[in-house]
């Protein structure tokens, strides 16, 4: 097959592949979208959009002009309030109707803004999956099911921002409105209800866009005078009474408060020395992000500009609440590391960092729990001061080097995916049916199975386990500790020694715990432990009382009715084949072949499992290790692989007669230039720039 059959194969199949995902993505919008809408409409009128309706009530703070800032109730500016006070008068059901249809909107009207905005040469293809996948993600983020609770206002200014900011420089505005900086009227606006936002002011005047960042400023002053004559009390108590709205709303210690005011005052620092350091690393901060934010809005990613500059304004506001968390979601446009493999790893914390809460990413050990809390203000701060973005100048932009199937991945990407994977898993399993009788009478049903098989040997290896004292202390500090850190010692000698066989190993594993799931969902069983009157004895709790069961540390966290497959069996059998398959020495794959017996033997010993549960966790062991050799074999590494073979035999072939024969959607511009290594159109001979590309050099010209 020559070079261009292949890649004739390959778009056709990037084609189907296009056509599943949208299949699969638009659903999972819609279903998202209708869940947030419902969630908002069917809750009791006191429990939803909670802030709205509670600034809005009657003896609300927007209730009158002079009570806006009473108490601690409402933290929006004089011209926020000004705003929001006519939605008073609409009857609840109307105004908690209008409030989510009007948050879906702004929500779809970002998604549309951010793909638009994608930096670089995108195809129409890759934009038609990423808007649902835009906006599942932002469906999805915390600080947009935040202001879905609350019905804060907080979604606006953010959108309003990108828009003026992204688009600002392009004709369509000077055509809209002739004369007038339209971009910088917006973030003027914008800023007149969330004042940090002014800090966008001063990039645009960094970048040239000296008249918009002018009118930004007029516009801001202007709004704020008129909102100080529609409410002269609340403006004078707001700007001067708080000082621009510093104290109001929460405590500025609370966790919510993702600032570095906020992080100092979790850390134990106050008073004036809180407040000058807070200040040196605000400026600190607001210096080298805007400075940041020019080179990349100059470098032709717009997109990415404004989200540094909106981490900038996260960090320096003295209450950056959870709405202002959605610039860290947006700065996942960034590309960064020089490897394929590695451009997963920013794109992905972010994600994670803005949809998962503090335990989800960091386990619960007290050193690391700051590390947790503080999630979203270090992501923002690294991506404002930090992380070098990869320059569209560069000729890694479009050609990351290859990972290859034999070099490591990342280690960030991993540890994340692990610990996000044990969460999950954890969740999961306590989600199991944990019904005492279903999960007893499934336990009988084992017991009665055995016994026709001769196989009922567990409670005989309890009891002498519990006779014998030395053994039943070993067999728990097997089970409870000692068995987790050899199948975490082989993944980590795996990913240092052999990354080629971690990646396979690794995935099996991974099928082989999701099938776990699968069990504990369909078959909830009473492990031998929590069977009444049988005789077993808990090695670990001691002595049951089943109508109070207690498991120790594990109560209310596990589900200890999910039993079937044994995991514990089954990652050891997985560590064994592997020590077999890998091992060049004999006493070591006897070891390895040893160790998920001696396992299966606690399993039992310790009354946590029936034999039967160690040969259900052999079973997915297996199907765990057939579909990781599936992936090996025809998944996309494979693809690659084969495709990159081709090329190196015929490095001469023309992917404009591919995408001429697929009659592909954006075909190769007449008279331009291709590469025959990276089979795109080079932009030196390609008339013309796309959306967001000002100032960009060749792609293939280093610097």
């Amino acid at each position: 097959m020559t070079v261009e059959d292949n890649r004739l194969s390959a778009a056709v199949r990037g084609e189907s592949r296009t056509r599943v995902a949208l299949a699969l993505l638009w659903p999972l919008t819609l279903i998202l979208a209708a869940y947030r809408l419902v969630d908002v409409l069917g809750k009791a009128p006191d429990q939803r959009l909670t802030d709205l309706g509670g600034w809005l009530a009657r003896n609300g703070p927007l209730g009158s002009p002079d009570t806006v800032y009473d108490g601690a109730g409402f933290t929006g500016t004089p011209l926020t309030a000004a705003l929001l006070r006519p939605f008073g008068t609409l009857p609840e059901p109307m105004l908690g109707a209008t409030w989510a249809l009007g948050l879906l909107a702004l929500v779809g009207a970002l998604a549309l803004l951010v793909v638009h905005a994608l930096p670089g040469r995108v195809s129409r293809q890759t934009r038609s999956v990423m808007l649902p996948l835009v906006a599942s993600v932002l469906l999805l983020a915390v600080p947009v099911r935040a202001v879905f609770d609350t019905g804060g206002p907080g979604l606006l200014p953010i959108v309003l921002v990108v828009a003026a900011f992204v688009y600002g420089g392009r004709s369509p505005w000077r055509d809209l409105v002739p004369n007038v900086p339209l971009p910088g009227l917006l973030i003027g606006f914008a800023a007149a209800l969330q004042p940090t936002l002014l800090l966008f002011a001063p990039l645009l005047w960094l970048l040239g866009r000296r008249r918009q960042a002018v009118g930004a400023v007029g516009t801001f002053g202007l709004s704020t005078l008129v909102a100080w004559a529609a409410l002269p009390a609340a403006s004078a108590d707001y700007w001067f009474g708080h000082f621009a709205g510093t104290g109001l709303g929460g405590a500025a210690d609370d966790v919510g408060n993702q600032s570095l005011h906020g992080l100092l005052l979790r850390l134990g620092l106050s008073g004036t020395v809180e407040i000058i350091l807070f200040v040196a690393l605000a400026v600190a901060v607001a210096v080298l992000g805007l400075r940041r934010a020019a080179h990349y809005a100059r470098d032709g990613q717009p997109l990415l500009a404004a989200a540094i500059a909106g981490c900038v304004v996260m960090a320096v506001t003295p209450a950056a609440w959870q709405h202002l968390q959605l610039w860290v979601l947006l700065a996942a446009v960034g590309r960064f590391g020089r490897r394929r493999g590695d451009r997963l790893v920013w794109p992905v914390l972010v994600v994670l960092v803005a949809s998962l809460s503090a335990e989800a990413l960091v386990p619960k050990i007290a050193w690391l729990a700051p590390l947790g809390e503080n999630a979203p203000l270090l992501v923002a701060l690294t991506a404002a001061v930090a992380l070098p973005f990869v320059s569209t100048g560069s000729p890694l932009w479009d050609r990351p080097e290859p990972s290859g199937p034999f070099s490591r991945p990342h280690l960030m990407l991993e540890l994340l995916l692990i610990r996000v994977g044990y969460f999950a898993y954890s969740y999961i399993r306590s989600l199991a049916p944990d019904g005492r009788e279903i999960a007893e009478s499934h336990g009988h049903q084992i017991l009665a199975i055995e016994r026709a098989l001769r196989l009922d040997i567990e409670l005989r290896i309890n009891q002498y386990v519990h006779k014998t004292g030395w053994l039943e202390a070993s067999m728990n500090f097997y089970y409870g500790a000692f068995h987790f850190l050899i199948p975490v010692a082989l993944l980590a000698w795996l990913y240092l020694r052999r990354p080629a066989d971690y990646r396979w190993a690794r995935n099996a594993l991974c099928y082989t715990t999701l099938l776990g799931l699968v069990g504990f969902l369909l078959y909830p069983l009473a492990p031998p432990r929590l069977m009444p009157k049988m005789g077993y004895h808990d090695t670990i709790n001691g002595p049951q009382d089943f109508d109070d069961p207690n498991f120790g540390i594990l109560t209310g966290i596990s589900n200890q009715y999910a039993a079937m497959p044994s995991l514990h069996v089954g990652w050891s059998l997985w560590a064994g084949l592997v020590i077999i398959r890998l091992s060049p020495r004999l006493w070591v794959k006897a070891l390895g072949a040893l160790y998920p017996l001696l396992t299966t033997v606690v399993v039992m010993g310790t009354a946590n499992h029936y034999l039967l549960d160690a040969f259900g966790g052999a079973a997915v062991v297996v199907a765990g290790f057939a579909l990781a050799e599936l992936w090996l074999r025809h998944g996309p590494a494979s693809r690659a692989d084969r495709l990159t073979s081709a090329e190196a035999a015929d490095p001469a072939a023309d992917p404009a007669a591919v995408a001429a024969r697929v009659g592909a959607k954006d075909p190769v511009p007449a008279g331009a230039t291709v590469t025959a290594a990276a089979g795109e159109p080079s932009k030196e001979s390609t008339s013309g720039s796309a959306p967001g590309e000002a100032g960009r050099t060749p792609a293939g010209d280093a610097r």
